[in-house]
Protein backbone atom coordinates (compact mmCIF):
# COMPACT_ATOMS: atom_id res chain seq x y z
CA UNK A 1 0.00 0.00 0.00
CA UNK A 2 1.04 3.49 -0.55
CA UNK A 3 0.31 6.74 0.67
CA UNK A 4 -2.82 7.68 2.41
CA UNK A 5 -5.12 10.55 2.38
CA UNK A 6 -8.14 11.58 3.95
CA UNK A 7 -9.43 13.29 1.16
CA UNK A 8 -8.39 11.64 -1.88
CA UNK A 9 -9.00 14.54 -4.98
CA UNK A 10 -8.69 13.05 -8.81
CA UNK A 11 -8.65 15.84 -11.10
CA UNK A 12 -6.51 19.46 -11.25
CA UNK A 13 -8.97 21.75 -12.71
CA UNK A 14 -10.36 24.34 -10.84
CA UNK A 15 -13.10 22.14 -9.53
CA UNK A 16 -10.09 20.26 -7.59
CA UNK A 17 -8.10 22.93 -7.26
CA UNK A 18 -11.21 24.78 -5.08
CA UNK A 19 -11.54 21.40 -3.06
CA UNK A 20 -7.79 21.56 -1.83
CA UNK A 21 -8.30 25.39 -1.21
CA UNK A 22 -11.09 25.14 0.86
CA UNK A 23 -10.41 21.73 2.86
CA UNK A 24 -6.95 23.86 3.50
CA UNK A 25 -4.55 20.68 4.34
CA UNK A 26 -2.65 19.27 7.29
CA UNK A 27 -2.97 16.62 9.59
CA UNK A 28 -6.85 15.43 10.43
CA UNK A 29 -9.69 14.96 8.46
CA UNK A 30 -9.05 18.33 6.24
CA UNK A 31 -5.73 16.36 5.01
CA UNK A 32 -5.91 16.14 1.03
CA UNK A 33 -4.05 13.86 -1.92
CA UNK A 34 -4.25 15.63 -5.11
CA UNK A 35 -3.88 13.97 -8.39
CA UNK A 36 -3.62 15.50 -11.51
CA UNK A 37 -3.18 13.81 -14.87
CA UNK A 38 -0.86 16.27 -16.42
CA UNK A 39 2.23 18.14 -15.79
CA UNK A 40 0.64 20.85 -14.42
CA UNK A 41 -2.91 21.69 -12.40
CA UNK A 42 -5.85 23.97 -14.19
CA UNK A 43 -7.49 21.19 -16.39
CA UNK A 44 -9.25 23.41 -19.17
CA UNK A 45 -8.72 26.98 -17.59
CA UNK A 46 -5.22 26.89 -18.99
CA UNK A 47 -3.67 29.20 -21.81
CA UNK A 48 -0.79 28.47 -23.59
CA UNK A 49 2.38 30.82 -25.30
CA UNK A 50 3.40 30.51 -28.65
CA UNK A 51 5.82 33.61 -29.97
CA UNK A 52 4.09 36.31 -28.14
CA UNK A 53 0.16 35.16 -28.63
CA UNK A 54 -1.63 33.54 -25.94
CA UNK A 55 -4.77 31.32 -26.33
CA UNK A 56 -7.20 29.44 -23.82
CA UNK A 57 -8.72 26.45 -24.52
CA UNK A 58 -11.58 28.75 -26.24
CA UNK A 59 -13.15 31.38 -24.80
CA UNK A 60 -13.16 31.24 -20.88
CA UNK A 61 -14.53 34.80 -19.72
CA UNK A 62 -14.85 34.84 -15.84
CA UNK A 63 -18.26 35.46 -14.42
CA UNK A 64 -18.90 36.10 -10.76
CA UNK A 65 -22.00 36.48 -8.95
CA UNK A 66 -21.27 34.65 -5.79
CA UNK A 67 -20.13 36.78 -2.98
CA UNK A 68 -17.49 34.56 -0.96
CA UNK A 69 -16.21 33.51 -4.90
CA UNK A 70 -16.16 37.46 -5.29
CA UNK A 71 -13.86 37.72 -2.45
CA UNK A 72 -11.75 35.16 -2.90
CA UNK A 73 -10.75 36.66 -6.08
CA UNK A 74 -10.15 39.87 -4.71
CA UNK A 75 -7.72 38.93 -2.81
CA UNK A 76 -5.89 36.51 -4.96
CA UNK A 77 -5.57 38.81 -7.80
CA UNK A 78 -6.46 42.65 -7.26
CA UNK A 79 -6.09 44.36 -10.03
CA UNK A 80 -4.55 42.21 -12.41
CA UNK A 81 -8.32 41.01 -13.14
CA UNK A 82 -9.86 43.83 -15.78
CA UNK A 83 -13.49 44.19 -15.99
CA UNK A 84 -14.60 44.04 -19.26
CA UNK A 85 -18.17 45.12 -21.10
CA UNK A 86 -19.15 42.65 -23.38
CA UNK A 87 -19.05 43.09 -27.12
CA UNK A 88 -20.62 39.94 -28.50
CA UNK A 89 -22.57 39.81 -32.01
CA UNK A 90 -24.28 37.37 -34.16
CA UNK A 91 -23.38 37.08 -38.28
CA UNK A 92 -26.50 35.90 -39.86
CA UNK A 93 -27.68 36.83 -43.43
CA UNK A 94 -24.33 38.65 -44.18
CA UNK A 95 -24.56 41.23 -41.68
CA UNK A 96 -23.20 41.77 -37.84
CA UNK A 97 -25.99 42.02 -35.09
CA UNK A 98 -25.69 42.74 -31.26
CA UNK A 99 -26.20 39.97 -29.30
CA UNK A 100 -28.55 38.32 -28.19
CA UNK A 101 -30.10 37.60 -31.73
CA UNK A 102 -33.86 37.95 -30.30
CA UNK A 103 -34.05 41.63 -28.78
CA UNK A 104 -31.56 42.94 -31.95
CA UNK A 105 -33.31 42.07 -35.28
CA UNK A 106 -32.43 45.44 -36.55
CA UNK A 107 -30.28 45.21 -39.33
CA UNK A 108 -31.50 41.76 -40.91
CA UNK A 109 -33.42 41.60 -43.97
CA UNK A 110 -37.13 42.95 -43.93
CA UNK A 111 -38.24 39.55 -44.04
CA UNK A 112 -36.24 38.30 -41.83
CA UNK A 113 -37.21 40.71 -39.29
CA UNK A 114 -41.28 40.32 -40.10
CA UNK A 115 -41.27 36.73 -39.54
CA UNK A 116 -38.93 36.82 -35.94
CA UNK A 117 -41.44 39.79 -34.67
CA UNK A 118 -44.62 38.01 -35.78
CA UNK A 119 -43.29 34.73 -34.51
CA UNK A 120 -42.65 35.70 -31.09
CA UNK A 121 -46.00 37.50 -30.89
CA UNK A 122 -47.61 34.64 -31.95
CA UNK A 123 -45.75 32.36 -29.75
CA UNK A 124 -46.66 35.34 -26.97
CA UNK A 125 -50.36 34.61 -28.08
CA UNK A 126 -50.71 31.13 -27.83
CA UNK A 127 -49.48 29.53 -24.65
CA UNK A 128 -51.87 26.67 -24.75
CA UNK A 129 -51.04 23.68 -24.32
CA UNK A 130 -48.68 21.26 -22.77
CA UNK A 131 -44.94 22.62 -21.55
CA UNK A 132 -42.30 22.02 -23.98
CA UNK A 133 -40.76 18.56 -23.91
CA UNK A 134 -38.05 19.20 -25.38
CA UNK A 135 -35.15 22.56 -26.41
CA UNK A 136 -37.00 23.10 -29.88
CA UNK A 137 -40.19 23.36 -28.60
CA UNK A 138 -38.52 25.29 -25.64
CA UNK A 139 -37.45 27.86 -28.25
CA UNK A 140 -40.62 27.78 -30.32
CA UNK A 141 -42.55 28.45 -27.27
CA UNK A 142 -40.56 31.37 -25.83
CA UNK A 143 -39.25 32.71 -29.28
CA UNK A 144 -41.29 32.05 -31.92
CA UNK A 145 -41.24 30.13 -35.61
CA UNK A 146 -38.82 32.74 -36.62
CA UNK A 147 -36.22 33.44 -34.58
CA UNK A 148 -36.29 29.44 -34.02
CA UNK A 149 -35.29 28.83 -37.51
CA UNK A 150 -33.09 32.12 -37.93
CA UNK A 151 -30.90 31.31 -34.94
CA UNK A 152 -31.59 29.62 -32.34
CA UNK A 153 -32.36 26.10 -33.78
CA UNK A 154 -29.58 26.37 -36.47
CA UNK A 155 -27.25 27.70 -33.59
CA UNK A 156 -27.59 24.90 -31.31
CA UNK A 157 -27.70 22.11 -33.68
CA UNK A 158 -24.10 23.35 -34.41
CA UNK A 159 -23.24 23.80 -31.00
CA UNK A 160 -24.55 20.75 -29.03
CA UNK A 161 -23.66 18.55 -32.45
CA UNK A 162 -27.31 16.84 -31.88
CA UNK A 163 -30.69 18.52 -32.98
CA UNK A 164 -32.18 20.94 -30.45
CA UNK A 165 -35.08 17.79 -30.27
CA UNK A 166 -33.04 15.13 -28.97
CA UNK A 167 -32.13 17.74 -26.10
CA UNK A 168 -34.29 18.65 -23.15
CA UNK A 169 -34.38 22.34 -21.54
CA UNK A 170 -32.91 21.55 -18.51
CA UNK A 171 -29.66 23.19 -18.96
CA UNK A 172 -30.41 26.46 -20.50
CA UNK A 173 -32.76 28.52 -18.10
CA UNK A 174 -29.53 30.71 -16.59
CA UNK A 175 -27.55 30.71 -20.47
CA UNK A 176 -30.54 32.09 -22.60
CA UNK A 177 -32.12 35.43 -22.03
CA UNK A 178 -35.81 35.53 -22.77
CA UNK A 179 -36.60 39.24 -23.83
CA UNK A 180 -40.17 40.85 -23.10
CA UNK A 181 -42.27 42.39 -26.18
CA UNK A 182 -41.06 45.73 -25.54
CA UNK A 183 -37.53 44.91 -26.24
CA UNK A 184 -38.17 42.77 -29.32
CA UNK A 185 -39.73 45.40 -31.18
CA UNK A 186 -37.51 47.62 -29.76
CA UNK A 187 -34.63 45.56 -30.87
CA UNK A 188 -36.34 45.30 -34.25
CA UNK A 189 -36.21 48.85 -35.05
CA UNK A 190 -32.35 49.59 -33.82
CA UNK A 191 -33.10 50.51 -29.98
CA UNK A 192 -32.26 47.09 -28.35
CA UNK A 193 -30.58 46.55 -24.90
CA UNK A 194 -27.19 44.50 -25.28
CA UNK A 195 -27.44 43.82 -21.33
CA UNK A 196 -29.45 41.34 -21.78
CA UNK A 197 -28.05 37.47 -20.35
CA UNK A 198 -25.73 36.22 -17.37
CA UNK A 199 -22.73 37.24 -19.10
CA UNK A 200 -23.22 41.23 -20.13
CA UNK A 201 -19.55 41.88 -18.39
CA UNK A 202 -16.80 39.54 -17.35
CA UNK A 203 -13.37 39.39 -15.60
CA UNK A 204 -10.45 38.42 -17.33
CA UNK A 205 -6.82 38.49 -16.73
CA UNK A 206 -4.85 41.26 -17.30
CA UNK A 207 -2.07 39.07 -18.46
CA UNK A 208 -1.22 35.38 -19.69
CA UNK A 209 -5.19 34.35 -20.08
CA UNK A 210 -6.74 32.33 -18.13
CA UNK A 211 -4.12 30.21 -17.61
CA UNK A 212 -2.82 32.95 -15.62
CA UNK A 213 -6.03 33.08 -13.40
CA UNK A 214 -5.71 29.19 -12.70
CA UNK A 215 -1.79 29.52 -11.91
CA UNK A 216 -3.21 31.65 -8.67
CA UNK A 217 -5.64 29.62 -7.30
CA UNK A 218 -3.30 26.91 -7.53
CA UNK A 219 -0.51 28.85 -6.41
CA UNK A 220 -2.57 28.14 -2.80
CA UNK A 221 -2.50 24.57 -2.88
CA UNK A 222 0.01 22.43 -0.85
CA UNK A 223 2.50 21.18 -3.05
CA UNK A 224 2.89 18.44 -0.81
CA UNK A 225 -0.18 17.02 -1.42
CA UNK A 226 0.14 17.06 -5.12
CA UNK A 227 1.02 14.51 -7.22
CA UNK A 228 1.08 15.65 -11.09
CA UNK A 229 1.19 13.47 -14.34
CA UNK A 230 -0.84 10.36 -12.24
CA UNK A 231 -3.74 9.01 -14.04
CA UNK A 232 -6.59 7.38 -11.89
CA UNK A 233 -6.20 3.93 -13.12
CA UNK A 234 -9.55 2.23 -10.75
CA UNK A 235 -11.14 2.49 -7.51
CA UNK A 236 -11.93 -0.11 -5.00
CA UNK A 237 -15.17 1.60 -3.72
CA UNK A 238 -15.63 -1.12 -1.23
CA UNK A 239 -12.24 -1.10 -0.05
CA UNK A 240 -11.71 2.68 -0.47
CA UNK A 241 -8.77 2.23 -2.20
CA UNK A 242 -8.06 3.99 -5.28
CA UNK A 243 -4.87 3.10 -7.72
CA UNK A 244 -3.29 6.02 -9.23
CA UNK A 245 0.15 6.29 -10.98
CA UNK A 246 0.75 3.14 -10.26
CA UNK A 247 0.46 3.57 -6.18
CA UNK A 248 -2.74 2.24 -3.84
CA UNK A 249 -3.76 4.70 -1.95
CA UNK A 250 -6.44 4.33 1.10
CA UNK A 251 -8.52 7.21 1.46
CA UNK A 252 -12.07 8.09 3.29
CA UNK A 253 -13.12 10.17 1.04
CA UNK A 254 -12.98 10.81 -3.04
CA UNK A 255 -13.70 13.81 -5.16
CA UNK A 256 -13.19 13.18 -8.74
CA UNK A 257 -13.84 15.86 -11.47
CA UNK A 258 -12.91 13.43 -14.25
CA UNK A 259 -15.69 12.59 -16.76
CA UNK A 260 -18.51 10.54 -14.92
CA UNK A 261 -18.68 7.32 -17.53
CA UNK A 262 -14.72 7.53 -17.06
CA UNK A 263 -15.18 6.99 -13.31
CA UNK A 264 -17.98 4.45 -13.44
CA UNK A 265 -15.96 2.48 -15.68
CA UNK A 266 -12.76 3.00 -13.31
CA UNK A 267 -14.64 0.84 -10.67
CA UNK A 268 -13.58 -2.47 -9.54
CA UNK A 269 -16.65 -5.22 -10.28
CA UNK A 270 -19.74 -2.19 -10.71
CA UNK A 271 -23.04 -2.81 -10.53
CA UNK A 272 -24.00 -4.18 -14.01
CA UNK A 273 -27.01 -1.14 -13.86
CA UNK A 274 -24.56 1.34 -13.59
CA UNK A 275 -22.72 0.42 -16.19
CA UNK A 276 -25.41 0.46 -18.10
CA UNK A 277 -26.58 3.97 -16.57
CA UNK A 278 -22.86 5.28 -17.34
CA UNK A 279 -23.58 4.02 -21.11
CA UNK A 280 -26.27 5.93 -22.11
CA UNK A 281 -24.55 9.35 -20.89
CA UNK A 282 -23.68 11.35 -23.70
CA UNK A 283 -20.90 14.22 -24.63
CA UNK A 284 -20.35 16.37 -27.64
CA UNK A 285 -16.05 16.67 -28.47
CA UNK A 286 -15.33 19.94 -30.07
CA UNK A 287 -12.71 20.79 -32.49
CA UNK A 288 -11.11 24.48 -31.96
CA UNK A 289 -8.47 26.31 -34.08
CA UNK A 290 -5.83 28.69 -32.42
CA UNK A 291 -5.53 31.42 -34.58
CA UNK A 292 -2.18 34.01 -35.07
CA UNK A 293 -2.91 36.86 -37.14
CA UNK A 294 -0.08 39.29 -38.20
CA UNK A 295 -2.91 42.13 -38.57
CA UNK A 296 -5.87 43.68 -35.96
CA UNK A 297 -9.22 42.02 -36.62
CA UNK A 298 -11.14 44.15 -38.68
CA UNK A 299 -14.32 44.23 -36.23
CA UNK A 300 -13.76 45.09 -32.28
CA UNK A 301 -16.17 42.35 -31.22
CA UNK A 302 -14.89 40.03 -28.49
CA UNK A 303 -16.97 36.79 -29.87
CA UNK A 304 -19.44 35.64 -32.43
CA UNK A 305 -22.51 33.51 -33.08
CA UNK A 306 -22.59 31.79 -36.83
CA UNK A 307 -26.16 30.39 -36.79
CA UNK A 308 -25.71 29.36 -40.46
CA UNK A 309 -25.18 25.66 -41.30
CA UNK A 310 -22.69 26.71 -44.51
CA UNK A 311 -20.45 28.59 -42.11
CA UNK A 312 -17.75 25.82 -40.72
CA UNK A 313 -17.58 26.90 -37.37
CA UNK A 314 -20.49 27.87 -34.79
CA UNK A 315 -18.49 30.91 -32.63
CA UNK A 316 -15.18 33.18 -33.14
CA UNK A 317 -13.86 34.95 -30.62
CA UNK A 318 -10.85 37.54 -30.28
CA UNK A 319 -8.79 37.05 -27.46
CA UNK A 320 -6.74 40.27 -28.75
CA UNK A 321 -9.97 42.72 -28.58
CA UNK A 322 -10.59 41.89 -25.41
CA UNK A 323 -7.31 42.04 -23.54
CA UNK A 324 -4.25 43.37 -26.14
CA UNK A 325 -1.79 41.91 -23.91
CA UNK A 326 -2.95 38.21 -25.58
CA UNK A 327 -1.01 39.43 -28.91
CA UNK A 328 2.14 40.95 -29.99
CA UNK A 329 1.12 44.87 -31.06
CA UNK A 330 -0.53 45.23 -33.98
CA UNK A 331 -1.26 41.47 -34.36
CA UNK A 332 -4.74 39.56 -32.63
CA UNK A 333 -5.22 36.25 -31.36
CA UNK A 334 -8.57 34.53 -32.24
CA UNK A 335 -10.40 31.15 -31.39
CA UNK A 336 -12.56 29.24 -33.22
CA UNK A 337 -14.89 26.69 -32.40
CA UNK A 338 -15.70 24.29 -35.46
CA UNK A 339 -18.83 22.48 -36.12
CA UNK A 340 -17.43 19.64 -37.52
CA UNK A 341 -16.67 16.76 -34.86
CA UNK A 342 -15.27 14.97 -37.31
CA UNK A 343 -11.56 13.70 -35.85
CA UNK A 344 -10.11 12.04 -39.51
CA UNK A 345 -10.09 15.57 -41.13
CA UNK A 346 -6.13 16.75 -41.31
CA UNK A 347 -5.66 21.02 -40.27
CA UNK A 348 -5.40 21.65 -43.70
CA UNK A 349 -7.98 20.57 -45.29
CA UNK A 350 -9.91 22.19 -42.33
CA UNK A 351 -8.22 24.97 -42.66
CA UNK A 352 -9.02 25.97 -46.70
CA UNK A 353 -12.50 25.98 -45.68
CA UNK A 354 -12.35 27.95 -42.25
CA UNK A 355 -9.65 30.87 -43.47
CA UNK A 356 -12.21 32.50 -46.06
CA UNK A 357 -14.87 31.71 -43.71
CA UNK A 358 -13.07 33.87 -40.88
CA UNK A 359 -12.39 36.42 -43.64
CA UNK A 360 -16.31 36.72 -44.40
CA UNK A 361 -17.38 37.32 -40.69
CA UNK A 362 -14.74 39.87 -40.68
CA UNK A 363 -12.45 38.02 -37.81
CA UNK A 364 -9.69 37.84 -40.38
CA UNK A 365 -8.80 40.87 -42.90
CA UNK A 366 -7.14 38.16 -45.25
CA UNK A 367 -6.19 34.84 -45.24
CA UNK A 368 -2.36 35.54 -46.27
CA UNK A 369 -2.30 37.46 -42.13
CA UNK A 370 -2.34 34.06 -40.89
CA UNK A 371 1.16 33.37 -39.60
CA UNK A 372 0.26 29.87 -37.40
CA UNK A 373 -2.83 27.75 -36.79
CA UNK A 374 -2.82 25.17 -34.16
CA UNK A 375 -5.77 22.52 -34.27
CA UNK A 376 -6.82 21.01 -30.45
CA UNK A 377 -9.73 18.67 -29.63
CA UNK A 378 -11.84 18.61 -26.16
CA UNK A 379 -12.89 15.38 -26.30
CA UNK A 380 -15.98 15.97 -23.28
CA UNK A 381 -17.06 19.40 -24.18
CA UNK A 382 -20.68 19.74 -24.06
CA UNK A 383 -23.02 17.22 -22.07
CA UNK A 384 -26.14 16.12 -23.85
CA UNK A 385 -28.91 16.58 -21.83
CA UNK A 386 -31.54 14.18 -23.67
CA UNK A 387 -34.19 12.24 -21.97
CA UNK A 388 -32.06 9.35 -20.73
CA UNK A 389 -30.12 11.90 -18.85
CA UNK A 390 -32.01 12.65 -15.68
CA UNK A 391 -32.75 8.79 -14.91
CA UNK A 392 -29.09 7.61 -15.72
CA UNK A 393 -27.86 10.11 -12.91
CA UNK A 394 -30.58 9.00 -10.22
CA UNK A 395 -29.09 5.88 -10.74
CA UNK A 396 -25.02 6.72 -11.14
CA UNK A 397 -24.78 9.64 -8.40
CA UNK A 398 -26.34 7.45 -5.12
CA UNK A 399 -24.84 5.24 -5.54
CA UNK A 400 -21.33 6.57 -5.62
CA UNK A 401 -22.19 8.59 -2.78
CA UNK A 402 -23.04 5.97 -0.22
CA UNK A 403 -19.53 4.63 -0.69
CA UNK A 404 -18.01 8.23 0.07
CA UNK A 405 -16.96 8.93 -3.93
CA UNK A 406 -18.52 12.74 -4.73
CA UNK A 407 -17.82 13.79 -8.57
CA UNK A 408 -18.41 17.19 -9.27
CA UNK A 409 -17.27 19.85 -11.35
CA UNK A 410 -18.69 20.41 -15.07
CA UNK A 411 -17.42 16.73 -16.03
CA UNK A 412 -17.67 14.78 -12.81
CA UNK A 413 -21.38 16.41 -12.40
CA UNK A 414 -21.77 15.77 -15.73
CA UNK A 415 -23.44 19.18 -16.67
CA UNK A 416 -23.32 22.60 -18.62
CA UNK A 417 -21.93 24.96 -16.10
CA UNK A 418 -19.37 28.31 -16.12
CA UNK A 419 -15.88 28.59 -13.70
CA UNK A 420 -17.33 29.96 -11.14
CA UNK A 421 -19.83 26.99 -10.60
CA UNK A 422 -16.72 24.83 -10.72
CA UNK A 423 -15.20 26.89 -7.59
CA UNK A 424 -18.13 27.04 -6.11
CA UNK A 425 -18.70 23.35 -6.43
CA UNK A 426 -14.91 22.56 -4.56
CA UNK A 427 -16.18 24.69 -2.21
CA UNK A 428 -19.34 22.82 -1.00
CA UNK A 429 -17.93 19.49 -1.95
CA UNK A 430 -15.10 20.66 0.61
CA UNK A 431 -17.61 21.50 3.46
CA UNK A 432 -19.52 18.26 2.74
CA UNK A 433 -16.54 15.58 3.15
CA UNK A 434 -15.10 17.70 6.28
CA UNK A 435 -18.39 17.00 8.33
CA UNK A 436 -18.62 13.65 7.04
CA UNK A 437 -14.89 12.76 8.22
CA UNK A 438 -15.24 15.37 11.38
CA UNK A 439 -18.47 13.58 12.40
CA UNK A 440 -16.19 10.04 12.50
CA UNK A 441 -13.06 11.87 14.52
CA UNK A 442 -13.11 10.27 18.52
CA UNK A 443 -14.55 13.09 20.60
Amino acid sequence: MGPSAPVLIIGGGLTGISTALHLGGGSGPKGYLLCERDRELGGLARSVERDGFHFDQTGHWLHLRDPMIIKMVEELMGDELVRVQRRARIYSGGVLTPYPFQANLHGLSPAVVYECLLGFVRSRLNREGDEPRNFEEYINYHFGEGIAAHFMVPYNHKLWGVHPREVTSAWCSRFVPIPTVEQVVAGALGAGPEDLGYNISFLYPRWGGIGSFSAALAAGVDPDAVRLGVELEWVDHRRRVARVGGEEVAYEAMVSTIPLPELVARLVDPPPELLAAADQLRATPVQHISVASRTPAPEDFHWIYVPEHRLPFYRVGVYSNAMPSMAPPGASALYVELASRDASRGKEEILAEVLPALVEVRALRSADDVIFADLHRIEHAYVVFDERYERSLARIFPFLERHRIFPRGRYGSWIYNSMEDSLIAGREVAATVEQLLTEEQPQ
